[in-house]
């Protein structure tokens, strides 16, 4: 059941889907060809406190489960972060201290429970899709330990267990000079996807999922790959990206540092 009271379509058992083996017929197994991208993609996306990975909260989240022919499934938390939500972030998305504290679930119940969804779909081979995933799933992890939930990461058995596709970084990879910003709203306006609620977890999960589909589908090197191969490559742009990107900083004679990590930045103990 959503945490607004209404329920999901579908069914999201994570015990079920970890020991579910392959359908076979006989001694044959059968294997899907459809390409990733007409595949069913798990979008998620979350709006925060502010943008420290490491300190700042969840106070919103939604994972909507798309494509491959089937009925959407989706799912939606309002989060009571335990702090107060500063005045910058609540003119980026409209939630209030007031609002959260009334009406939200406990930080702790809603991340066990987001983590759970999230490591359900990767066990059916369905892979996350976020828009600068390093944000949200290092936000999710550290939220995670912060309230002592088993984070996605474990769950998944380590690294090599997450399935992630990042239109941020496709879209890099394949529009290398691209001038100007990056942000999920410019990307849909320039790829015709429309998206009338920037900021809201819903309305930006949503854009990510058709961002990534339409990505895959209009170049042909990204749509021939194979989800384990393309989360494998994900990792290679997106450490290229950052050290290009850390070097024209550092050309510039600008203090950032930029992380190269991906899919999400490794907790350190």
């Amino acid at each position: 059941m959503r945490s607004d009271g209404h329920r999901i379509s579908g069914s999201l058992d994570f015990e079920a889907a970890r020991h579910r083996s392959p359908q076979t017929s006989g001694s044959s197994v059968t294997v899907s060809c459809v390409n990733w991208f007409e595949g069913r993609l798990a979008a998620y996306d979350i709006e925060t406190t502010g943008t420290d990975t490491e300190s700042d909260r969840i106070v919103t989240a939604a994972v909507s489960i798309v494509g491959g022919g089937e009925e959407s499934e989706s799912r939606t938390w309002l989060v009571n972060p335990g702090i107060e939500v500063p005045a910058d972030a609540t003119a980026v998305h409209g939630i209030t201290t007031e609002k959260v504290q009334a009406e939200g679930q406990p930080a702790a119940v809603a991340v066990a429970e987001i983590t759970e969804v999230l490591a359900t779909v990767v066990a059916e081979d369905i892979p996350i899709v976020a828009f600068n995933a390093r944000f949200d799933l290092t936000i999710l992890d550290r939220e995670a330990r912060r309230h002592g939930v088993e984070p996605l990461i474990e769950l998944v058995g380590g690294p090599e267990g997450l399935l992630v596709i990042d239109p941020y970084v496709l879209e890099k990879q394949i529009n290398k000079f691209r001038k100007g910003s990056r942000t999920l709203s410019i990307l849909c306006e320039d790829y015709g996807i429309p998206l009338t609620e920037a900021h809201d977890a819903d309305a930006d999960a949503l854009a990510a999922a058709r961002l990534a589909w339409k990505l895959g589908r209009v170049n042909d090197d990204l749509g021939a790959y194979d989800l384990p191969s393309l989360h494998e490559e994900q990792i290679l742009w997106a450490d290229e990206q950052g050290r290009s990107l850390q070097e024209y900083f550092d050309r510039q004679g600008r203090t950032e540092e930029v992380q190269t990590a991906w899919p999400l930045v490794p907790f350190a103990a």
